[in-house]
């Protein structure tokens, strides 16, 4: 007995081994310190050790190579490097690796999780996408800018409030006020109201969905399905954390009233009409029925990709600025041309800002929010062309360009004393700043006299 035991380890040791020569037969440079069965997963899904921090070490490491090999446990996985290479995949031949990774997802409290675009794969994503496309395109996007721009004239008069009685404001907290009043307002029209400190239920289940705390058991439970996902199958372990049930009786809610009148134009109408859209019997080729469900993942979804990750990129963008005054000069310099062409900030004017542009490229290039993008290959790998829409990217954009011209034409932004470099927080997955980070907004009035 003991005999056969020790067959069956020396005969998994030498597969796990043969296994981690993938790279090495094929002449790739191999990231260093991988180990039997977990290859590199033991750092690149530390719970005590941003993910982030050690691909960035990798990065620096590697500086001058266009990719290398890595080991996701006995997973033969490539990491690319180079800008061209990830454009390649992502743009030109994304036909090809549109799918990620399978959690294996089979708890029936799942059902909501596997209906949301970034956990779909196959002809499901497809059908899903070709419906929700159209809702993201630049006319419907123009059409909620109005209801951004409210949000985001509420942001300036919190900040003017709250200067009265704070010399520096939390740096992401600020921001992550707004952006979650943007995502309730736009994705599911719920509004918050949490400038005036009201509905802060919303406020704390978003950031317990997200777990920006960092709580030991939720890193703990993450790092099992990205390690043992057919293990979570088989025990059919739910990968869904519980404020999920609170969004979706909220926005079931939402829909309910929607179906007896009162429209406003958001992202929650647009499903529901595509929804109907779909019901059309004149329609001679309906893309794809949407469920309940599917409205309601998508919509829990924006909450998912876009509060955290775009609170973070403001306050990013808005801190570099404090670091460059000369820049942030520059910068409100433009966007005073813009108000003067068009006599307000419209979309047009914001999306067309160059210099804007530019500095939340270079705030995401310094500070990527989202650190890694994993693709699986999904068919032989041939030279094609399709185009890729940017889908969400579109929102994103014309909220955080709005936010911030918003603020850089009413305050001058500076460091807070003593916090001149950006410190960041040690946690699992997005890289953010720390919670202790802190912001200086002087109205420009003052500055001026």
């Amino acid at each position: 007995m003991l005999f056969t035991v020790a067959l069956l380890v020396v005969a998994a040791w030498l597969y796990s081994k043969y296994c981690h020569t993938y790279w090495a037969a094929r002449g790739v440079v191999t990231i260093p310190g991988y180990i039997p069965f977990l290859g590199h997963s033991h750092k690149l899904f530390r719970t005590s050790y941003p993910r982030w921090l050690y691909i960035d070490e990798v990065y620096k490491n590697l500086t001058g190579s266009k990719f290398c090999g890595y080991y996701d446990q006995l997973t033969p996985t490539l990491m690319l490097m180079d800008p061209e290479l990830v454009k390649t995949i992502l743009i030109k031949d994304f036909n090809h690796f549109a799918d990620r990774r399978n959690f294996g997802m089979t708890s029936k409290r799942d059902e909501t999780v596997k209906e949301m675009l970034s956990f779909s794969n196959g002809d499901h994503w497809k059908r899903i996408r070709s419906v929700l496309s159209p809702i993201f395109n630049s006319s419907r996007i123009k059409g909620i800018f109005p209801l951004v721009a409210l949000k985001a004239d509420a942001l300036v008069d919190y900040i003017h409030r709250e200067i009265k009685s704070h010399s520096a404001l939390p740096l992401r907290k600020t921001f992550a006020l707004y952006t979650l009043e943007v995502i309730s307002s736009c994705a599911f029209g719920v509004e918050t109201n949490s400038f005036q400190g009201e509905e802060q239920i919303i406020n704390d289940m978003a950031d317990k969905l997200l777990n920006v705390s960092g709580s030991r058991f939720r890193n703990m439970k993450t790092l099992l399905f990205f390690l043992f996902p057919r293990s979570c199958s088989f025990f059919k372990i739910s990968f869904s954390p519980p404020e999920i049930v609170f969004f979706e009786n909220v926005i079931m809610e939402t829909m309910k009233q929607r179906e007896k009148g009162g429209k406003r134009g958001d992202f929650l109408d647009l499903m529901m009409e595509a929804r109907e859209d779909q019901k059309d019997p004149d329609l001679k080729a309906p893309k794809y029925p949407l469920k309940d469900v599917t409205i309601v993942a998508e919509s829990i979804l924006f909450i998912i990709v876009g509060y955290d990750t775009t609170a973070t990129t403001l306050s990013f963008i808005a801190f570099l600025l404090a670091q460059y005054p000369e820049q942030q000069q520059r910068l409100r310099q433009e966007l005073k041309n813009i108000v003067k062409e068009y006599g307000t900030l419209t979309y047009q004017g914001i999306m067309q800002a160059k210099f804007l542009d530019a500095c939340i490229s270079e705030a995401l290039r310094l500070h990527p929010t989202i650190n890694f993008v994993e693709r699986i290959c999904t068919k032989d790998y041939n030279d094609r062309h399709i185009e890729y829409l940017k889908d969400g990217m579109r929102f994103a954009l014309m909220e955080v360009k709005l936010a911030l011209a918003k603020i850089l034409l009413d305050f001058e932004v500076s460091c807070a004393p003593g916090q001149e470099q950006m410190e960041f927080a040690k946690s699992f997955g997005s890289m953010r700043p720390s919670p202790d980070m802190k912001i200086v907004f002087k109205p420009l009035i003052n500055c001026e006299q």
